[in-house]
């Protein structure tokens, strides 16, 4: 609705200093026009509002002028009280502090707002970790997390293949994928994503430094993670399968994904297309369920999981006479 909209722009306007129409209609899922027409509804009915051009411009508010139209909806509470990553946060070394403001926002809602975030808390829970999440060490993120808000420099050294190198660098913010932590940090003009758990040491800077003025880390890692998808490796396989095989192979790791899976046949198993990074991934993942899986296409992999198959049926073979050998022997 629009006026939830006109009220959204009110508050994050009175919080920060200035911000784009460009920003704006990212946050609020429209576009810069709506933004513009919004802006001009907003002055008419007499909101003290300030457009800056050039580099650090945006819209703005008279610094006076402040609004205390914060009622939370229903919906938003829900929300609200829905979104406490507790790993995460532990990992910030936040979790004691979260769980305190829970309670002061908990307790400064009126009743019937209190009642739907404790309906919502009870009946939702989210979990951000995966079933084979490996458990990593960070040693280095308190660090970090101090680095990124003093806006300090910060000299660390970080495993890189099977060496160690040295980075100094300007922490912009760090980011969690999953249960997974990156740094996120600028370098030599260039802005770069660190794994966090290949950090081995780190020490603040007594230097500072300045932000770029037109970063914004929720904007810059959507790009980069658009990026970094793009640029994976395919290697694409079609195959038949058993229709109870399909699951598994959803589910097969190696870095795989079903694509798309097609009928049953009259023999009553199914097309799949899949893509792997690359041939050896597809060659050992696809090996392993036997005469359940047939691969069609790539004609290479096909005549490679046969000879494959071949080579340990040999091999097996082999061990069987051997053995069998040393059973007859006086």
């Amino acid at each position: 609705m629009r006026a939830d909209r006109l009220l959204s722009i009110m508050l994050l306007l009175q919080v920060h200093r200035r911000i784009t129409a460009r920003t704006l209609a990212q946050r609020l899922e429209v576009s810069e026009r709506t933004i513009q027409r919004d802006m001009e509804a907003l002055s008419v009915s007499g909101i003290p509002i300030i457009s800056e051009r050039g580099s650090g411009g945006g819209w703005g508010l008279l610094e006076e002028y402040r609004t205390n139209l914060t009622g939370l909806s229903e919906s938003e509470v829900q929300a609200l009280f829905l979104t406490r990553p507790n790993r995460l946060l532990s990992d910030l070394g936040l979790s004691q502090a979260s769980e305190a403001a829970f309670i002061k926002l908990l307790a400064a809602l009126p009743s019937m707002s209190r009642h739907n975030a404790e309906y919502a808390r009870q009946r939702f829970y989210i979990d951000a970790t995966g079933w084979r999440t490996p458990e990593e060490a960070l040693p280095c993120l308190s660090v970090l997390q101090g680095a990124v808000w003093q806006e300090s420099r910060l000299l660390f050294s970080y495993q890189r293949d099977a060496k160690q190198v040295e980075r100094l660098v300007n922490p912009l913010g760090l980011v969690a994928k999953g249960s997974t932590w990156y740094l996120v940090a600028q370098i030599e003009g260039d802005i770069r994503t660190y794994r966090v758990s290949r950090i081995r040491e780190a020490r603040i800077l007594p230097e500072s430094f300045e932000r770029p003025v037109d970063f914004d880390l929720a904007t810059f890692w959507e790009q980069s993670t658009v990026a970094f998808k793009s640029n994976l490796p395919s290697y694409f396989v079609t195959l038949r399968a058993l229709p109870e095989l399909v699951p598994f192979l959803r589910n097969a790791g190696y870095y795989s994904h079903v694509e798309q899976i097609g009928e049953e046949d009259e023999e009553g198993w199914v097309k799949v297309f899949m893509r792997f990074d690359v041939e050896s991934a597809a060659l050992a993942c696809l090996s392993g369920f036997g005469a359940d899986v047939e691969v069609l296409e790539p004609e290479e992999l096909r005549e490679k999981i046969i000879d494959q198959a071949r080579r340990m049926l040999a091999f097996y073979e082999q061990r069987s006479e051997r053995r069998e050998a040393m059973v007859e022997r006086p």
